[in-house]
């Protein structure tokens, strides 16, 4: 076989290794019935945080369907929650998902900047990101860029998205969806696309819940960085104690390593469920068990919404229209109004907006969920 016989332009050719036809049926290019010609190169640029990345994910909906023979690569601090295409025996791709993920790091920066895309989409604004999507060659590029020392929309697709980020008059007016505005950014329409999260079965545990009844899963916490979203303990307890009347309710409590003291005291009080925090892996598949979840913004909002659970979401400092709930959730807001837009810290002396979210309010969205699913 001659070099020239080669067909680089293939979907699975490695160039440094066999490919997987090659290595599984002994095949090389110049008789093998398993080429797929890559017609656009695209990279997205999607760095963090976690959440982000999961709802991010439903743009590969419409990248599929108008780029069917694109090969995307997608960069990330999060690879574990980026969905890779899957393909049959005949290699034949048989779900949505990008081809190839890398993690956000010099080496793979390196690589990438040699790589020339016909489309590159960045939808971050952070400093890193906006400066690789300058420095990186691509034929098309949407969302943000570096222009001087700023963020800078790419075209007119970003503008509105760049416009609501910088003033917070224009983000309170905002009745796009984040969905809704990526889409556009990439010259799209939302048609209530789906997330996208890929669950590891073989990370499977049994945490001891009773199936038979309808399991709760409480996420107490909100990170370290935006803690004027922060619901104060007592009311979790009291929460708790509100649902432990009904008999056939199982609550667990849910969080991370940030969480971790506040759940072993809630769980100390009230004597519910809390396994602990774990890799997120597994963690997913614990939110998975779950028939609802009742959280603040957080990662576990977007995995519980890739999960299809029903979600009860507090809100106070964000546009609630920003959140697709896809029908499956509602959006609880405090009683007096919060003064601290996109603030990660409460600023407003005269009272904290969280403490006039009282968890008789979140009782009763359970309770008409419970109406509801009787119907």
């Amino acid at each position: 076989m001659k070099i020239s016989e080669v067909k680089e332009d293939c979907r699975f050719f490695k160039g440094d290794i066999p490919c997987r036809p090659s290595k599984i049926y002994n095949v090389i290019c110049n008789n093998c019935n398993y080429y797929n010609k890559i017609k656009e190169k695209i990279l997205i640029i999607k760095l963090g945080a976690a959440g982000d990345v999961i709802r991010t994910t439903p743009l590969l909906y419409p990248l599929y369907r108008e780029y069917t023979n694109s090969f995307i690569v997608w960069l990330t601090n999060y690879p574990e929650l980026v969905p890779l295409k899957k393909f049959n025996e005949e290699f034949k791709c048989v779900s949505v998902g990008v081809d190839l993920i890398k993690e956000f790091n010099l080496n793979n920066i390196i690589y990438l900047k040699e790589i020339n895309f016909d489309i590159l989409i960045n939808l971050d604004k952070d400093n890193e990101a906006i400066a690789l999507t300058k420095s990186i060659n691509a034929n098309k590029k949407f969302g943000f860029i570096l222009k001087d020392r700023f963020c800078y929309p790419a075209d007119q697709f970003s503008q509105h998205k760049y416009l609501t980020g910088i003033f917070d008059i224009l983000s309170k007016e905002n009745k796009k969806s984040y969905q809704e505005e990526i889409f556009e950014i990439c010259g799209f329409k939302f048609q209530n696309e789906k997330y996208i999260l890929n669950i590891e079965t073989d990370l499977s545990v049994d945490w001891n819940l009773d199936k038979s009844k309808l399991i709760i899963g409480l996420n107490t916490g909100c990170g370290n960085r935006w803690v004027s979203r922060q619901w104060k303990e007592e009311y979790w307890v009291e929460l708790i104690k509100l649902l432990k009347d009904e008999n056939d309710i199982e609550i667990v409590l849910l969080g991370g390593s940030q969480e971790h003291e506040r759940n072993l005291k809630i769980s100390d009080k009230t004597k519910v469920k809390y396994f602990g925090n774990f890799e997120l892996k597994k963690f997913i598949n614990l939110v998975n068990c779950c028939d609802i979840i009742v959280t603040p913004v957080t990662m576990t909002l977007h995995i519980a919404i890739a999960l299809n659970k029903y979600v009860i979401l507090m809100n106070n400092i964000f546009n609630p229209n920003e959140f697709e709930l896809y029908n499956n959730g509602v959006i609880i807001m405090p009683d007096k109004d919060c003064k601290c837009y996109y603030s990660p810290k409460c600023i407003n002396k005269e009272y904290n907006c969280m403490d006039y979210l009282p968890p008789q309010k979140i009782y009763n969205a359970i309770k008409e969920y419970r109406k509801n699913r009787k119907k």
